[in-house]
């Protein structure tokens, strides 16, 4: 028989990394969000809530550079969520199948998700280099003139949205794929025999049995999205300009080059607070869903 404390003791290494990693540092990111925090100088002054009053203050200093990332943040999740909500669905119906060469394609299709961030900005730069790369060069057989993918608007949009689009549909493929291999195959059959072709039986047997998936994947998707930074770091710089500069860009700068952790952090609770409310919205869509069906 089993000591009572056995499944405790279990737990317990997983209970402290999460007390050490995310449970400690949120809590410490809320105080430091309370301080006038410059890690380069001893002296932290308490400022209470004044570094999120600033957030909405439209004199201060931190509320333009805010906003405007808030906004290419929402430009790029706008932008990008829908082809990586339809574009790898489209692909797993396409893989959901028995055909010579499936594993192969099924991998490469996931390949590029496991590329490093840095390696993706190097090959994207060359990529879309305005006068040597590769995708200029292949317009230009058609006569195409030149465009600037990271120096011009709305080409550097087009750009980090393609190259966010290819680097990491393979992950919501792949997790489509586990869910449709999860329905019922006589569901299709009595569908079959109900008349229902092609389309029907994708509207009311695959889009419902997919419901569960479908909400995992459009949340994670839009928090990935609105976390965006490697892309918009290494291969625009947050240019032209700043229209490509996100939320996570800024608060970097804050934080990490003018020493304004306070701020910084106090940027980062807000962006969590809009993301934890589109979450809770699309729950709640869900749920709505699930009354109604």
């Amino acid at each position: 028989m089993h000591h009572p404390l056995t499944p405790y003791l279990l737990l317990a290494p997983y209970l402290l990394l999460l007390l050490v990693f995310v449970v400690g540092p949120a809590f410490f990111g809320v105080w430091i969000s309370l301080h006038d925090w410059d890690f380069m100088l001893p002296a932290k002054p308490f400022v209470g809530l004044q570094n999120y009053r600033d957030l909405f203050d439209s004199t201060s200093v931190t509320f333009i550079q805010f906003w405007h990332g808030m906004q290419a943040t929402a430009i790029f999740t706008v932008a990008s969520v829908p082809f990586l909500i339809l574009i790898p669905l489209g692909i797993a119906l396409m893989l959901n199948r028995k055909f010579r060469g499936m594993v192969f394609f099924r991998a490469m299709i996931f390949a590029p998700f496991v590329l490093g961030i840095a390696v993706i900005g190097v090959l994207f730069n060359y990529l879309l280099d305005a006068q040597f790369g590769l995708i200029n060069g292949f317009l230009a057989l058609f006569g195409i003139p030149a465009i600037g993918w990271t120096q011009t608007l709305p080409w550097a949009w087009v750009a980090l949205v393609g190259m966010t689009v290819w680097w990491t549909l393979g992950f919501n493929c792949v997790i489509y794929l586990a869910g449709l291999q999860e329905i019922p195959r006589d569901q299709y059959e009595a569908a079959s025999i109900d008349g229902a072709g092609a389309w029907g039986k994708f509207v009311h047997v695959t889009m419902p049995g997919l419901r569960n998936v479908m909400v995992f994947t459009i949340t994670t998707t839009i928090l990935a999205s609105a976390n965006m930074f490697g892309q918009s770091y290494l291969v625009t710089n947050g240019g032209p300009g700043d229209s490509t500069r996100t939320a996570i860009m800024v608060m970097t700068q804050e934080g990490l080059r003018n020493f304004k952790m306070g701020s910084a952090s106090a940027m980062s609770y807000m962006l969590a607070i809009a993301l934890a409310i589109v979450s809770i919205i699309n729950f709640a869509l869900l749920r709505e869903r699930r009354a109604k069906s």
